[in-house]
């Protein structure tokens, strides 16, 4: 039986529970139309600006097998194109049933609840993410780490009516004191339907040796950590937010997914629904397809019927895991000893047989050369 993959989040229903983040290949219609015709669940747009901006200097990326950087400056072509309807046609074409949500980074709170402004009573608009979590304004701490500033956006956020489905996208906390104030705050909002966690972990840097500098030109070199390397914080945010946010406040889980193990990992956290950002910006929208199918066969092969049934259901450390654990890790370590072992042994009658031949053919040079000086060599000759 085929595993069903949908979801929802915010109430909005998503035929599969992957879909894009807000970055590189989100900034065009002609981008995000790739993505809509994968099989990514929802189409997400670039975190958006009150006008169009170009961005930081180049170059601003790095990228890695294990991780990557940037400091892009959100270069996006400003609120109004992602939420006309020439750009929502052209995104979805004839897939109008897929889910189109519009990310927000206004640089001031001004700009953000000018922007939501604009999309009041939008209906092709299925759902808003205000990004909360991008440093915009140089000397301010970002608005996720700074209790005031946050409460101030969500409590004006609170006084437009007829918005879309909302929620908030987040920084990644690393204090348990910042988990209890942020949460505290967000279960006020009845308004608030999801959180996405989380964004870049700030303040990275990745320096070249040979030429004695860092690769990122803008912001000093200083950027933001996102793939591989942050999965394991994701998943410790994303398993917070569950515990302590409201039952009816999605999680949407972001930060190294490269595999359908890796969204199977955020589902058991607490995630109904996850995006994926670096690896869509290595492969492409063809991700999609490959994440779809894996979690799909990792789903089937693990016994698991649907998403819906796996979200939060992460056991505390117990005995019978752990002896599981240790059942599985000893028939992985077996496997390849077995496999290698096979595989020497076919090493080893090869080398031999090769060794025969070249020494073979060797011995009938020698000879025909003796010979054909009329003498026969010894066996000390050769």
């Amino acid at each position: 039986m085929t595993p069903d993959l949908s979801t929802t989040v915010a109430g909005i229903r998503l035929s599969t529970c992957i879909y894009n983040a807000s970055g590189p290949r989100s900034g065009s219609a002609e981008a995000l139309h790739k993505i809509a015709q994968s099989s990514a669940g929802a189409v997400l747009s670039k975190s958006a600006t009150l006008l169009a901006q170009d961005g930081n200097p180049l170059p601003r990326t790095w990228q890695h097998t294990e991780a990557s950087l940037n400091s892009e400056g959100l270069p996006n072509k400003g609120i109004d194109y992602y939420i006309s309807d020439e750009t929502i046609s052209e995104i979805l074409q004839s897939d109008s049933s897929k889910p189109y949500m519009v990310s927000l980074s206004g640089k001031t709170t001004a700009d953000n609840i000018t922007m939501l402004r604009k999309m009041v009573g939008n209906t092709k608009i299925a759902a808003i993410e205000l990004n909360l979590a991008c440093p915009n304004i140089i000397g301010k701490p970002v608005v996720g780490y700074d209790m005031e500033q946050m409460k101030d956006i969500l409590d004006q956020v609170s006084q437009i009516p007829n918005l879309p489905p909302m929620g908030i996208k987040l920084p990644p906390y690393l204090d348990s004191v910042q988990f209890q104030q942020v949460a505290t705050l967000i279960n006020q909002y009845e308004w608030i339907q999801f959180v996405v966690s989380i964004n870049t972990l700030g303040n990275a840097t990745a320096v070249s040796v040979e030429a004695g500098m860092p690769y990122i030109s803008s912001n000093d070199g200083f950027a933001g950590l996102s793939g591989p390397a942050v999965k394991y914080t994701a998943l410790a945010n994303v398993r917070k937010w569950r515990q302590m946010l409201r039952p009816n406040i999605d999680v949407v889980g972001v930060g190294g997914i490269v595999t359908g193990r890796d969204v199977l990992e955020f589902l058991l956290c607490g995630a109904a629904a996850v995006q994926v950002g670096t690896q869509h910006w290595s492969e492409g929208p063809k991700c999609f397809d490959r994440i779809v199918q894996e979690l799909s066969d990792c789903m089937k092969e693990l016994g698991h019927e649907s998403v819906t049934s796996l979200v939060g259901t992460l056991q505390p450390w117990n005995k019978a895991g752990a002896a599981k654990l240790r059942a599985l890790t000893k028939n992985l370590n077996e496997t390849p000893v077995k496999s290698s072992s096979s595989s020497a042994g076919g090493k080893e009658g090869f080398y031999p047989a090769l060794s025969a031949v070249l020494l073979l053919i060797v011995f009938m040079l020698v000879y025909d050369k003796f010979t054909t000086n009329g003498t026969v060599p010894t066996s000390r000759e050769l």
